[in-house]
């Protein structure tokens, strides 16, 4: 509960900030900067390097890379349907692409499901969310942006995204211990991700540019909230046979709302950041009305 009570409280915070023009109009670029170059990679440094590597977290790591690839497929045909821009279609890849799998995903795994499944909710965040959105997330990004990119100039992004360097240096640190001050730093460094990634939603978003978007919110949300879990469940419980609790708390991870920091990419990749804001700020209180839904109807399974 005081997880997500930190988060309504940063969200509010940028909210009023922005109403009352207390900050600069580029106040949630400095932020969403501040987040790709320290708190995130941090994160990564802290939850990499302790991931167990073993063939039963094979699901769980690969089920956002399904979801991310799911919604590229069906977000860009929606693109060509409907006339969307490349920017709008970039924004859903990003912030509906990728679920809020540690913030809310974790709180929401450890109230609904119990504290001994927290890992299988680590590894779907960390070996599969934060990994697909610091690669696949960022071509992406780069793609749509309508950023001037060249095969070594889009490589050289990804390579060089701070949480991606972050990842590769984890992967190679994992045969040593790390001394217990650095855990330390790493935790309180990464503990600002999420209040500062709500904060710049707060600063983002219009509520008044729903009627702008029309019908582009709701079908973004339907997918993360309901499409994609429910592909997930026919994929693992009824193609695979899988029903056990790391396959339930798998596809109840498929259901999280908006990745917050998917969102913050979108903002600066300048995909749409009013639209990035609405889902994330739209998305995340939606979910604690139907995830306790989709716990009751997994443990059921």
């Amino acid at each position: 509960m005081a997880n997500f009570l930190l988060l309504a409280v940063c969200f509010v915070t940028g909210v009023l900030l922005r109403r009352t023009k207390r900050v600069p109009e580029n106040a949630s670029a400095v932020v969403n900067e501040i987040i790709i170059y320290f708190s995130f990679p941090a994160m990564v440094l802290l939850h990499v390097h302790s991931l167990p590597l073993t063939s039963r977290l094979l699901g769980p790591a690969l089920m956002p890379w399904l979801v991310l690839l799911g919604a590229i497929a069906l977000f860009v045909s929606a693109g060509r349907l409907f006339g969307w821009s490349r920017r709008v279609v970039g924004c859903l890849i990003l912030t509906c692409g990728l679920g809020n799998t540690s913030f809310v995903g974790l709180p929401m795994i450890e109230a609904l499901f119990g504290r001994e499944h927290l890992g299988i909710g680590v590894v779907c965040d960390q070996a599969g969310s934060f990994a697909a959105l610091s690669t696949l997330g960022i071509v992406a990004a780069s793609v749509l942006s309508g950023r001037g990119f060249t095969a070594m100039g889009l490589a050289r992004r990804v390579i060089l995204f701070p949480p991606f360097l972050a990842v590769l240096l984890a992967l190679a640190l994992k045969p040593f211990a790390y001394p217990e001050v650095f855990v330390s730093m790493l935790e309180k460094i990464g503990a600002t991700l999420a209040p500062l990634a709500l904060l710049s939603v707060g600063l983002t978003i219009r509520l008044g540019a729903l009627r702008e978007y029309g019908r582009i919110p709701a079908l973004g949300l339907a997918y993360k909230t309901a499409l994609a879990p429910l592909c997930i469940l026919a994929l693992y419980a009824g193609l695979l046979g899988q029903t056990d609790a790391t396959a339930q708390v798998t596809v109840f991870e498929a259901a999280m709302p908006p990745m917050i920091t998917g969102g913050v990419v979108a903002m600066q990749y300048d995909l749409e950041p009013e639209l990035a804001g609405l889902l994330l700020g739209v998305g995340i209180p939606l979910s604690f009305v139907l995830l306790p839904v989709w716990a009751q109807v997994l443990r059921a399974l």
